[in-house]
């Protein structure tokens, strides 16, 4: 059947032809890197920046308005989490009490689907018995969203037509606009689960009641609540018919202003009436507030927009900012005094597309300059310009059909899914290599005595088998990455579809499109004399117009041209003109690499990344050439040697294996998000002033630093229950600049400088990139003119030479005395670590107990322990302070209150009003709302004393002050009570220092508290159980079934050769350049932490520095890069074991001297296809492991087991066939005598 396909497709080209017009406009429609399709639609696929491997959550969230952590913890959080406990699918609950409200998030098993377990959970709520909460609470379910959906925040400002700050607009004018017109707007954007506002003030009416006037009346604080209510109340009397028309009547009675509150009756007598305004003071002020928004100093009003589970971020934001493009023209403007007008604008301090986009454009990026290094390998090695163009045809084909199975198949693109396609160019290539030189060697070899279309279809025939095992094996040896759970699953399984999409389109093209078209290139075809100089003469005419378009890649077509002219004329021969024509295109390759890879950075002088790049490609192919030249000479004399030989493959089986035991390990690099989030805490006593006051502090700080483009600081929570945030916690959210200054479309743009090399500004005026202090006073972006001949402008100082040198620096200016240190975190990598393990820390130790105050010491013992401990960072070690929030307890005497008459209600009424006030109702002004708050006075509740005097009414005689009734005492309490299936939880956070591995940190850690508590240093108290949680729980996880998944894809492996082979021990040869290549990558990353290992300058640039190097830690990802490698490995032992078959089975030789003979016949054959495999596999993987952008953290450790297993795999291409020949030889003699015939063999 698939032969049969093959041969209809050769036969019918035309078929072929529209299969790949189908794909390339298909893949195009579909692809994810925002390409201008023209006149084709555009369905590009889900994207976002990395996968969201947060847990199966659900909040509900209950609002308890003034209640304390204990009450809320006491009477709605334990019972309301007995009650979930019971839902289906339930893995484990988390909560937290907290002043006013309670965050319950319950987490589900991986395979409950989402929107389901949402509504198992209102089933629950809505069937709770009667009682179980207090009378008025409401529990609800959150939104629709986790705190990874947080894909946009914004600031609303004040600005003019330039885009200047002008500001003009009061905090609580801004709060309004945010919250009755810009939130709805926003919130109709498709995708959008909500809207949650931050900041400013929320305006309110408040009654400031004076208690002694009240008292002279005889008024009691309950005559003024059901007052207040009253005044504000509309009315709908059904309608009137008049004349014939129907008129609708209303009773118009709602507060619209401070006066009609103020004329309020609360009571009469003989017809005087005793307004509100007679016993107190009506004004407009700012509500109670639990969150704060400062920008770089200054108090601000904001938002955060959260996506939809499930929705496509780069879509959502896009809808947002189309929604923003609507509503910013009819946001309100006023005029300022100075004559500007100053128009509320909604201004972004935070905006996942920039990082989408840059992770997007670093893979887009080396996937480019991958195919342009395949080309060039292939063009090299080959020696075909045809062919050449026919293999490297597949790769951008193969991956726009990717595109459309992660389409259909709903794959979400991503740094980790699209790095798949990354690592699979080696054998997608591979397939491509085997059968295009299979059919030039069958051309070669045919006296023109066959057509075409059946030398191809020979060609491909004799291969197909091979290919299609070959890549059977690759795509089986990824199904582990199938299997993994939790957040490694989540994380890798994308990339296992993206690498098995990629080996399936390429093997499609391999089988189907490239047979079709080799039969068309490679068919002689004879064209007139005249014809041919037309054709001729309109590629040089071409490419004279590329060339004035300001396409230097014209000198290619003209050098195509002038060479078929010369050809024609007899000038050159045909051979001369190959030549030739493959060191133009060669040259022409390379110096489009120099002028996109730029490996030397931008910086350096194109000429000088010419060097470098002709440098490494020529210099690593002239290796390989002679590798290739040589290796006849090598294997024979590896076959005549071989116990000598294979103790070479044998040491280094065993350094690999030593290595791997001793390699640290983690669950995942890092990726550079482009921002930090620095989130310290302040000490729980202190209020919201000293919260905004050092909230400000730090952001001037930090907008101090040179580097830092804006600082946005939030302290307390937003409006949203994904938010449970104390008002002690902050979180800057610190943008730094690009190293160097971006144009428009966010590329690296190249300014004019004169014959010094000063850059020259708009005004005029030259300077010199050094010193930087002279750039303090100038707007570098508006000021610098962009010219492409120019140079690049970096925006850092030169001491700064990374994200890591930034944080430092920021680390420096933010030690001030009252506030934590932070771990180093970045926005994404915080939500998801939040939501893995419900701290704000990558490591950490979760105390679980019965007290609170138990946890708390213990945890602060465990705090001087961990301080201790090898590899942990002393500074970031820090254990919750759970009691410390100061508590006034009013503690009522029921003896002294059942003497005057009074219930414990009634004094309850009395302070909830007069002390933190209550929302008696809410007025109606348009589409604003606002509420009406009732009070005392602030100068009569500021201290325990004037408490001690409010009045409580009692039914007949004169009011009763507090202090006759209550004591009033302090108390240390609970800020935030967490807890964890109903046990009360604490957390001890720590960080590791650089260049540790995150479980050896965790390990070691571990082992000193053992230590302590088996020597008596450290008493674990009767209660109280400690765990070591974070991220490091996932690399654990993933280990163990790693453990057990790659021994059993291993076996498929064996089995599919098996079957292939038939043959135990030829099966048992190929994995033996599996187990090399193991081996190779583990010493590739032991190289790449040793700190002699390339250390040297080239061009002023340090290789180490170059390529990325530093200590490589065993991760999900390098396992990944090790799971490809095996296929990659896999496929070249089967090729030559392919041969060595057929050709044993051609000669069938009887001795020693023909058996060896044969040998090397075979693998003399191979050698150019597999060392093609090898070094476009190398060459290909060199962009990636010099990349910087964003997103490179992850593909780097993935591309160093393949980079390295494949330059030790060289090892492979001598140990098949030594094997191989040792084997035969064996049967041969074994058989020479059970014949009990002398012979002698020859050596």
């Amino acid at each position: 059947m698939l032969n049969k396909s093959i041969k209809f497709l050769i036969e019918n080209k035309l078929v072929a032809v529209l299969m790949l017009v189908l794909f390339v406009g298909w893949g195009t429609v579909n692809a994810p890197f925002n390409w201008n399709t023209g006149f084709l639609p555009s369905n590009p696929v889900a994207v976002d920046a990395i996968p969201d491997i947060g847990e199966n959550q659900q909040i509900v969230y209950t609002k308890w308005d003034g209640r304390s952590p204990q009450d809320i913890e006491d009477q709605i959080t334990y019972p309301l989490t007995t009650s979930l406990l019971g839902i289906p699918g339930v893995k484990t609950i988390r909560s937290s009490s907290m002043f006013g409200f309670s965050s319950i998030y319950i987490i589900f098993e991986e395979d409950i689907e989402f929107y389901w377990s949402r509504s198992r959970i209102l089933e629950k709520l809505n069937s709770l018995p009667s009682g179980l909460l207090p009378e008025g609470v409401n529990p609800s379910l959150g939104p629709d969203a986790t705190g990874l959906g947080q894909i946009f925040w914004y600031t609303l400002e004040g600005r003019d037509e330039s885009g200047n700050v002008t500001g003009g607009w009061d905090l609580q004018e801004l709060r309004s606009i945010q919250d009755y017109y810009v939130k709805y707007a926003l919130s109709s954007a498709s995708g959008v689960s909500e809207v949650a506002s931050i900041g400013g003030y929320v305006q309110e009416y408040q009654v400031d009641v004076n208690p002694e006037l009240m008292r002279q009346y005889n008024i009691g604080l309950n005559q003024v609540v059901k007052a207040v209510k009253e005044s504000n109340k509309d009315i709908g009397a059904q309608t009137l018919e008049i004349n014939q028309a129907e008129y609708l009547v209303r009773g118009l009675g709602y507060v619209k202003s401070v006066e009609d509150i103020e004329n309020a009756v609360v009571t009469s007598e003989d017809f005087i009436s005793i307004k509100i305004k007679d016993i107190g003071k009506v004004s407009l002020g700012p509500a109670t507030r639990r969150g704060i928004l400062d920008k770089e100093g200054a108090e601000v009003v904001g938002a955060v927009v959260v996506a939809r589970y499930g929705a496509n971020p780069m879509e959502v934001i896009n809808n947002v900012k189309e929604k923003i493009n609507e509503l910013s023209a009819g946001l309100p403007s006023k005029v300022l005094a100075d004559g500007r007008t100053s128009q509320v604008t909604i201004v972004p301090f935070y905006d996942r597309t920039e990082l989408i986009q840059e992770t997007l454009g670093t893979l887009n990026e080396a996937l480019i300059l991958e195919i342009l290094i395949t080309f060039l390998v292939i063009i090299v090695m080959v020696f075909n310009l045809r062919a050449s163009i026919l293999i490297s045809g597949l790769l951008p084909v193969a991956v726009l059909m990717v595109f459309i199975a992660m389409k259909l198949f709903g794959v979400d693109a991503n740094i980790v899914a699209l790095s798949g396609i990354a690592i699979a160019i080696g054998t997608m290539v591979d397939v491509g290599v085997i059968l295009s030189e299979n059919i030039i060697r069958h051309i070669d070899e045919d006296d023109k005595k066959l057509p075409i279309n059946t030398i191809v279809y020979n060609a491909t025939a004799e291969v197909s088998g091979a290919i299609v095992t070959a890549v059977m094996t690759t795509i089986i040896s990824f199904i582990p990455v199938f299997t993994m759970i939790g957040a490694e699953g989540k994380l890798f399984r994308p990339l296992a579809f993206t690498k098995t999409f990629a080996l399936a389109a390429a093997l499609f093209i391999a089988l189907f499109l490239i047979p079709p078209f080799a039969a068309s290139i490679f068919k002689k075809v004879s064209i007139r004399k005249t014809t041919s100089f037309v054709l001729n003469g309109l590629v040089i005419v071409l490419g004279i117009i590329i060339m004035f378009l300001g396409y230097w890649i014209g000198i290619l077509l003209i050098s195509y041209g002038s060479v078929a002219f010369l050809k024609m004329e007899g000038k050159v021969t045909d051979k001369r003109a190959n030549l030739i024509n493959i060191i133009a295109s060669s040259l022409a390759i390379v110096f489009l690499l120099a002028d996109y890879w730029r490996p030397l950075g931008v910086d350096k002088s194109i000429a000088l990344n010419l060097i470098f790049v002709c440098i490494i490609c020529f210099g690593l192919l002239g290796v390989f050439m002679l590798f290739q030249h040589y290796y006849t000479k090598i294997l024979k004399w590896a076959i005549e040697n071989r116990v000598l030989f294979l103790t070479i493959p044998t040491s280094l089986l065993i350094f690999g294996f030593y290595i791997m035991k001793n390699t640290g390990k983690e669950f995942m690099p890092s990726l550079n998000e482009g921002s930090f989030l620095l989130m310290p805490t302040s000490m729980p006593h202190s209020g919201i002033e000293e919260n905004k006051r050092v909230l400000q502090q730090l952001d001037m700080a930090v907008a101090s630093i040179p580097e830092i483009e804006t600082v946005v600081g939030k302290a307390g929570r937003t409006e949203s229950a994904l938010d449970p945030a104390p008002i002690s916690m902050y979180e800057n959210m610190i943008q730094y600049k690009p190293e160097y200054m971006l144009n428009v479309k966010g590329e690296r743009q190249r300014y004019k400088v004169n014959d010094e090399g000063k850059y020259v500004l708009k005004n005029g005026v030259s300077l010199p990139s050094e010193p930087r202090e002279a750039w303090q006073s100038v707007d570098a972006k508006k000021q610098l003119i962009p010219d492409n001949d120019g140079e690049f402008y970096r925006n850092w100082r030169p001491e700064i030479q990374s994200p890591d040198d930034i944080w430092n620096e920021i680390i420096r200016v933010t030690k001030i005395p009252g506030v934590t240190s932070a771990p180093k975190l970045q926005p994404i990598e915080t939500r998801l670590v939040m939501l893995q393990t419900g701290m704000r820390a990558p490591m950490g130790i979760k105390v679980k107990g019965q007290d609170l105050k138990q946890i708390e010491a213990f945890g602060v013992q465990l705090e001087t322990i961990l301080k201790q401990s090898e590899g942990v960072k002393e500074e970031a070690v820090f254990a919750d302070r759970i009691v410390g929030k100061p508590y006034l307890l009013i503690d009522i005497d029921r003896e002294k209150i059942a003497r005057y008459g009074i219930s414990i209600q009634d004094v309850q009424d009395v302070l909830k009003v007069a002390v933190g006030g209550m929302i008696l109702t809410q007025t109606v002004e348009g589409r604003e709302r606002y509420g009406v708050r009732v009070r005392y006075p602030r100068e009569l509740r500021n201290n325990p004393d004037d408490l001690k005097n409010i009045y409580i009414p009692v039914g007949k005689g004169s009011p009763v002050p507090l202090s006759e009734l209550a004591t009033i005492r302090y108390e240390k309490g609970p800020q935030v009570i967490k807890s964890e299936d109903t046990f009360l939880v604490g957390y001890v956070l720590f960080d590791k220092l650089d260049g540790f591995a995150e479980v050896n940190v965790v390990e070691t850690a571990q082992a000193l508290i053992q230590q302590k508590i088996a020597s008596g240093e450290l008493i674990v108290p009767k209660g109280i159980s400690y765990k070591f949680t974070g991220t490091y729980e996932n690399q654990l996880r993933a280990e163990k079934t790693l453990s057990v998944v790659v021994p059993l894809a291993l076996l498929i492996i064996f089995l599919i050769l098996y079957f292939q082979f038939r043959s135990v021990s030829t099966s048992l040869m190929i994995f033996t350049g599996i187990s090399v290549a193991f081996a190779g990558g583990f010493i590739m990353m032991w190289l790449y932490g040793q700190e002699w290992f390339l250390n040297f300058s080239f061009f002023g640039e340090n290789l180490r520095d170059l390529f990325n190097m530093k200590t490589i830690n065993l991760s999900v990802a390098v396992w990944v890069g090790f799971i490809a490698l095996f296929g990659i490995a896999t496929d070249d032992g089967v090729v030559m074991a392919t041969y060595l078959t057929q050709t044993f089975d051609k000669n069938d030789p009887t001795d020693t001297s023909e058996i060896r003979k044969s040998t090397l016949e075979a693998a003399s054959k191979r050698i150019r296809p597999c060392l093609m495999t090898t070094v476009t596999t190398v060459l290909a993987l060199l962009p990636v492991l010099t990349s910087t952008g964003r997103g490179s953290d992850i593909m780097i450790p993935m591309a160093i087991p393949i980079f390295g297993g494949m330059i030790i795999d060289i090892t492979s291409y001598f140990i098949v066939p030594v094997l191989f020949s040792w084997k035969k030889e064996f049967i041969a003699k074994r058989k020479l005598k059970n014949e009990a015939q002398p012979i002698s063999i020859k050596s």
